[in-house]
């Protein structure tokens, strides 16, 4: 569920906060690399179980109505069928599903109140109205209720407080939790737990990147300064932003230690990283640096790609 871009920020992230603590060690870092990586696999876990907290209170909704000593006609008629379906049954049902949640402590940090509320601005919704008032549903229609319920979850204020209130990584794995929130609600009804902990970053993206990248950058850092100081020319690196030193350490050392990543894609993504996480000239900086030293090494013939197009 994670991708290079993601990886490569969780990285520099590391990297910055041992440029910060000179009392971090590489082993002490790599600790914090995996606990990250175990982090953006339980925010998606937990998006998607506060999804279904919201979902479950179809089931309130509907024993609110039915207890009303002068119930509407509208009241009389509404039913679950939100929560009381074979899609969030299968789920509801499964032990193994069940138990992530309960080992990761879901429950304990759940607002009720504020699911509730989630609810109640979906239940005016005239999607949902319109889903449940039907004389018949359908799976497909089941699943895109779903999906427009956690559209709505996704945008209210109350869904993303609690996200960024349990998880301080929320913001940099959004878009990557919702992605994959989105094919668990399409691939739903599930059979068993197998496809949950399939959605776990795989070990291509997080161990042979991601700890390849953080291992040669950091534990190889001063070779990767004498390749980059010569072409800073009259720029003081005392004086250069630290996200940008790090950036260029990190992309030198995608150029010299990953044979299948292109390095223009190399170069493209890192000047991308430097417009979400540095200063407003970091653009221009990381992708003059970076064009140059890409020139150098290739010249040299220190850039050694597997396979044709991956230089250029």
């Amino acid at each position: 569920m994670l991708s290079r871009r993601s990886v490569r920020v969780k990285v520099m992230q590391l990297l910055y906060a041992a440029s910060r603590d000179e009392a971090l060690t590489y082993t002490d870092v790599s600790k914090r690399y995996w606990q990250a990586i175990d982090d953006s696999y339980d925010v998606f876990l937990y998006n998607f179980y506060c999804f279904l907290q919201v979902v479950r209170m179809a089931a309130d909704d509907e024993a609110h109505r039915k207890s009303k000593h002068l119930p509407s006609a509208e009241d009389k008629t509404f039913a679950a069928y939100l929560s009381e379906n074979e899609l969030i049954e299968s789920v509801r049902s499964n032990m193994g599903v069940q138990k992530m949640f309960e080992k990761k402590g879901f429950p304990a940090t759940s607002d009720r109140d504020m699911f509730k509320n989630v609810y109640n601005e979906f239940a005016k919704n005239e999607a949902y109205i319109a889903y449940v008032a039907k004389s018949d549903r359908v799976k497909e229609d089941h699943t895109e209720i779903l999906l427009e319920l956690y559209r709505h979850c996704r945008k209210s204020e109350i869904f993303s407080d609690m996200m960024e209130d349990n998880y301080i990584n929320w913001i940099d794995d959004k878009s990557l939790v919702i992605g994959t929130v989105k094919k668990v609600i399409k691939a739903l009804p599930i059979t068993d737990v197998a496809m949950f902990k399939s959605l776990y970053p795989d070990d291509e993206t997080v161990k042979e990147y991601g700890e390849e990248l953080l291992s040669t950058t950091m534990q190889g850092e001063q070779v990767l300064m004498d390749h980059i100081s010569p072409l800073l020319l009259n720029w003081d690196q005392d004086r250069l932003a630290v996200v940008d030193t790090i950036l260029l350490k990190m992309a030198a050392s995608e150029f010299l230690n990953f044979g299948t990543i292109p390095t223009k894609v190399t170069l493209n993504e890192y000047v991308e990283v430097s417009k979400l996480y540095s200063t407003d000239k970091s653009k221009e900086f990381v992708n003059g640096v970076l064009d140059k030293l890409m020139k150098k090494l290739i010249e040299n013939g220190e850039i050694v790609k597997e396979g044709r197009g991956l230089v250029e």
